[in-house]
């Protein structure tokens, strides 16, 4: 219904147009986001976008020759309270409303219009692109240069071609993509194993290496359901009869019920009051100007006489202002100013901790009528409170413990109030260190708002869009952020993060914007779930660092000997069986142990620590090669055949070696290694042996070696561990690792 030509028309919703003026009662779908000019009473259920099982109370922000005026100017100024919303609707009551915003436009628009953009680069899609870059950049240095040297020492062409290629294939983590699809293979069947399903396998990591978990509060935080916390007296204390009293209104009075009243409900049965025992005489039911419903009851006191009693229920300052007397005991007794000012303390109290009170009130009736009205409703004695909240999950607490114990800090992003917002994060033991309502979110800048997302930990009445902000302006900052959501106002959010989380029974929409999915509704089994992710992460890092060690090493070595040696220190073919056979036990480490400190804190790429590491384990390594080389053509005297071979069998031992050395902080012999990651390790270097005696040795340039060098070889072999635990002791105990440690 909209005013079209000074008059009201009814008109299809994608006809409504900016300017148009909206006509809103109960039961009305909002067609569009727009200012309210007036209200009567009018309360609009924002769940769709919000979450929040309340109706909100919506309130004039100006006339419409102001708004037109100031058009879409006077949006970001206005308060939450002064705005409707497409998709929301109206509860109770009447409106007008200016439109400002339409189809993509409006803040369900833009949600949909999210939705459908491809996904930021994650945390873990950005350090595989970055060390991809930093294997490419080494490769340009190294490959041109031997190619060039082997040219200018008059070796064939294609066969210097071929070494060059066969270097860059050997310093090519070829068999990263399968261990990184075999690690995240092997945590999702984990994880599913502990109730967690996993959307997006690439997900796994970014769970291990986040340090920020943001989560909406209504059914994620909380049970997602009011219930009643209390029945009171006027002193604060327990009161069955209040509770007898609410639940008897709440049971009998006709009207739509709203989320207090199915809380009653429930309570009621659990409570046994019984209704066969009470008469329903009549009934005044709830409207939004008095704010409260009454009943009236017959033989209530239980004592057989003709008498009826009124039951009044409602909001606290409402019931209050009907009543003259206060319950002491059986007896009513003159309600004074002290003591309804002890009253106004108690509500205000309750609801600064985030407690929804109402009220409850009677009046001994001696006379019944068919009809009783609103004017009877005076006179009455104030009988006591009801306390409603939506109450933490049993779990919460205990996994925010968990959680902070693997260095993840939580932050509530919601659309309550900030004073249940506060006091739900108090009752879970989650630190409040900052609080951040969305109208004053909306002042800030990119850049304010980046540093004070850091010390937030509860953001308060915000709409999806600024969800979504908040989620970059963390990301922005450094951190690898997860969001936690199961409504539609969660979607934004969960397709910004790095890593999103929903729950089996969240909506459809934040379902399919989430990459993990949490099988039961409990906050318990993200632990769980973040210690997977970090030894699926913990595995890959090991692969990678022996990759980049040992291969490096062997490959810089080559490139010198080439230019050094009057032949190639290596074929072709000799450099690629050698690389074949090592990526056999690099496939089992998808499957090794993990020590407990690479769960213990979150961990990430590190590009820096990478690039040193390979310097200082590639240069042990070649000081190793080079000794080789010196055994090989001094000691030994070998000739081109001899020495391929001596050194094809060493580079093999040695990479074996190194995996199961660097694959641990501690010492290698108190962290043991996989049962697969054994196995593979043990049958690889029994074929390194063994090669040069096999019958097809010759097809690859290897001939079989004198007893002397190939013990020669082994005692090489073990002082190079010992020097790659010697140099890991001072690398990873000097403080040079920063994945080692937290994030900051």
């Amino acid at each position: 219904m909209v005013l079209r030509d000074a008059e009201q028309q009814r008109i299809p919703m994608e006809l409504v147009v900016p300017g148009d003026v909206v006509y809103l009662s109960a039961g009305s779908l909002i067609p569009a986001d727009g200012l309210v000019l007036s209200a009567d009473d009018l309360f609009v259920s924002e769940a769709a976008l919000t979450g929040e099982v309340f109706p909100v109370e919506k309130r004039a922000c100006g006339s419409f020759e102001g708004v037109q005026r100031l058009g879409g100017g006077q949006w970001e100024s206005a308060s939450g309270d002064q705005r409707v919303l497409m998709g929301t609707s109206v509860r109770s009551g009447y409106g007008r409303v200016m439109v400002l915003r339409t189809g993509p436009a409006t803040a369900l628009g833009k949600l949909a219009d999210r939705l459908r953009r491809p996904r930021p680069e994650t945390e873990f899609e950005r350090g595989v692109r970055q060390f991809g870059m930093l294997l490419m950049r080494v490769m340009l240095l190294i490959l041109p240069a031997v190619l060039a040297v082997n040219m200018l020492l008059a070796r064939p062409p294609v066969e210097s071609l071929l070494f060059a290629l066969a270097l860059a294939v050997g310093l090519a983590p070829e068999l990263l993509p399968a261990i990184i699809t075999m690690t995240l293979s092997h945590g999702a069947r984990r994880m599913a194993r502990s109730g967690v399903l996993v959307r997006r396998l690439s997900a796994i990591e970014n769970f291990g290496c986040m340090d920020v978990l943001c989560t909406d509060k209504t059914g994620t935080l909380t049970v997602g359901e009011v219930q009643l916390r209390d029945a009171c007296d006027v002193l604060g204390g327990e009161s069955g009869e209040v509770l007898r009293l609410a639940c008897l209104n709440a049971l009998l009075q006709s009207g739509l019920k709203n989320p207090l009243d199915e809380a009653l409900t429930r309570a009621a049965g659990k409570a046994g009051v019984v209704l066969a025992a009470v008469e329903r005489i009549d009934e005044i039911p709830w409207d939004f100007t008095r704010k409260r419903v009454s009943v009236v009851l017959g033989d209530l006191r239980g004592s057989g006489s003709s008498g009826f009693v009124m039951v009044t229920k409602g909001a606290f300052r409402s019931v209050l202002a009907v009543c003259v007397a206060v319950r002491r005991g059986l007896e009513c007794a003159e309600l004074s100013e002290a003591t309804r000012r002890e009253l106004e303390e108690r509500f205000a109290v309750w609801s600064r901790s985030g407690l929804r009170v109402l009220a409850v009130a009677t009046r001994d009736i001696q006379e019944r009528r068919e009809q009783y009205g609103r004017g009877e409703e005076q006179g009455m004695c104030f009988e006591g409170f009801l306390l409603f909240e939506d109450p933490p999950k049993p779990g919460a607490a205990s996994a925010l413990r968990e959680l902070a114990e693997r260095g993840v800090r939580l932050k509530m992003i919601t659309g309550d109030n900030p004073l249940i917002a506060v006091h739900v994060a108090e009752s879970i033991g989650m630190p409040v260190t900052g609080v951040l309502t969305g109208t004053e979110l909306n002042g800030l800048s990119d850049d304010v708002l980046w540093h004070r997302a850091i010390s937030t930990t509860v953001f308060a009445e915000v709409d999806p869009g600024q969800k979504e902000r908040i989620i970059r302006s963390l990301k922005d900052s450094g951190h690898v952020v997860g969001y936690l959501g199961d409504g539609i106002n969660d979607a934004m959010a969960l397709h910004s993060a790095d890593v999103s989380i929903s729950v089996e029974n969240a909506v459809d929409v934040a379902r399919e914007a989430a990459e993990i999915v949490l099988l039961r509704p409990d906050l318990g089994i993200l632990p769980g779930g973040i210690d997977e992710g970090r030894r699926t992460f913990a595995n890959t890092q090991k692969y990678i660092l022996t990759t980049i060690s040992a291969n490096f090493g062997n490959m810089l070595s080559m490139a010198v000997a080439s230019a050094a040696l009057p032949f190639l220190p290596l074929l072709a073919s000799q450099i690629l069986l050698n690389n074949f056979l090592s990526d056999i036990p690099g496939a089992a480490i998808a499957s090794d142990a993990v020590d407990a400190e690479w769960i213990r804190r979150p961990r990430r790429w590190n590009m820096r620590e990478l690039s040193r590491f390979m310097l200082v384990f590639g240069a042990v390594s070649s000081v190793f090669d080079l000794l080789t080389f010196a055994l090989l053509l001094h000691v030994f005297r070998t000739g081109a055949e001899e020495f391929r071979t001596g050194w094809f069998v060493e580079s093999l031992l040695t990479e074996l070696a190194v995996a199961l050395v660097i694959r641990t902080h501690l010492p290698c012999y108190r962290s043991r290694p996989g049962r697969w990651l054994t196995i593979a390790s043990l049958v690889v270097a029994c074929a390194a042996v063994l090669v040069p005696y096999m019958p097809l040795s010759r097809r690859f340039g290897c001939v079989p070696l004198p007893p002397g060098l190939l013990m020669s070889l082994l005692l090489l072999t073990v002082a190079y561990v010992a020097v790659v635990e010697l140099t890991k002791r001072c690398f990873f105990g000097s403080g040079l690792s920063g994945s080692a440690e937290k994030f900051e």
